[in-house]
């Protein structure tokens, strides 16, 4: 898989990085909750950066190893769903993986949270597992079925 660096080098307006740093210390109570678990590579061991800014959005939690975006929504949200949409579209085109959780989720079951977002690590790594596999039988001739089983002698 390419590597991918999508942080680096953008071109990022001071308008644009202040916003993210008010956003950092005024973050929402559902966030506060949030970030006590994935902060300091509490949560498997990874890093997520709060407020992160990717291709001039700002996103709430982003883990660039799995490249990994978490969005807490709160009311705002109910009225920018195409923004919203229209923004993840762009985030799926870099191979940015998203997951939605309400204010409400967060503050009212954590734990479900941390335990949706483990099944999202889990899958991302299967999913570059079978990647890594594909690109490593790129090489390999391919066989047939019959010639599978003439191999086997299935028959």
């Amino acid at each position: 898989m390419k590597p991918r660096n999508i942080i680096i080098g953008q071109n990022v307006s001071p308008e644009k990085i202040k916003r993210a740093k008010e956003l950092r210390k005024n973050m929402t109570p559902a966030e506060k909750i949030l970030w006590e678990h994935l902060r300091a590579k509490r949560f498997h061991n990874l890093k997520f950066r709060r407020q992160q800014i990717i291709e001039g959005f700002i996103v709430d939690f982003y883990c660039h190893s799995l490249g990994l975006v978490i969005e807490v929504d709160g009311e705002i949200h109910n009225k920018q769903k195409d923004y919203d949409t229209e923004r993840a579209k762009i985030l799926s085109a870099k191979d940015l993986h998203i997951l939605r959780f309400t204010n409400e989720q967060v503050t009212e079951n954590i734990e479900v949270v941390l335990k949706a977002i483990t099944e999202k690590i889990e899958d991302i790594e299967d999913l570059r597992d079978l990647r890594a596999a594909k690109e490593e039988s790129k090489d390999e001739p391919d066989i047939s079925f019959e010639e599978l089983k003439k191999m086997l002698e299935l028959d």
